[in-house]
């Protein structure tokens, strides 16, 4: 559904063709926050058009490239888009993080090894956190505040991550993946 509802929201904002449909996906970072690929936002726009939440409204052709069809959103369109909204709004969040598969197995596993996989992705972390800082300052004067809060809610969740990163690399570090009955210092009123 949020591939739909992504073309159907860039639609209200003006009309597009699939390619400016992708490359304003692109340009807006929200492979950050799901997944892209060229054949299902075809595959979507065609099936929009099926049932007539979207209509070609011109072809463009240019000497040396393919036309290119501007599609626009119906009025049908309009209502399928409010009503897919508000049902991804509602949509319960889901986490699964790729490294909660081997972690409980680290104990099995070369700490120095682990430790040294740790700091690489403590390095990819800071890249991706300064891409977000980046990327928010670029559009303040271009989008709407919520894509603003979008952007903020992403950089404190790589925030989040790097701070969990961290600690667990010092414990790979410090041999202590294994460790059993020692509790973390954690102070649960104050995690931000």
């Amino acid at each position: 559904m949020s591939i739909k509802l992504v073309i159907l929201g860039l639609l209200m904002e003006a009309d597009r063709h699939t390619y400016e449909i992708r490359q304003t996906m692109k340009e807006r970072s929200m492979h950050n926050y799901m997944k892209l690929q060229d054949g299902s936002l075809y595959y979507a726009m065609d099936q929009l058009k099926k049932d007539g939440l979207v209509e070609a409204v011109e072809v463009v052709r240019d000497t040396n490239r393919p036309e290119k069809t501007i599609y626009h959103i119906t009025d049908k369109g309009r209502k399928k888009f409010q009503e897919m909204l508000l049902e991804q709004l509602h949509e319960e969040i889901w986490y699964h993080h790729p490294l909660y598969v081997a972690l409980p197995f680290t104990v099995h596993g070369d700490q120095g090894k682990i430790a040294e996989i740790l700091e690489h992705k403590i390095m990819a972390q800071k890249i991706v956190m300064q891409r977000a800082k980046s990327l928010y300052e670029e559009h303040i004067g271009t989008v709407p505040r919520v894509v603003l809060q979008m952007m903020v809610g992403s950089y404190k969740r790589a925030f989040m991550e790097l701070k969990w990163l961290e600690q667990l690399h010092i414990d790979a570090k410090e041999g202590r993946l294994q460790e059993r009955g020692t509790p973390l210092e954690v102070d649960w009123d104050r995690i931000e």
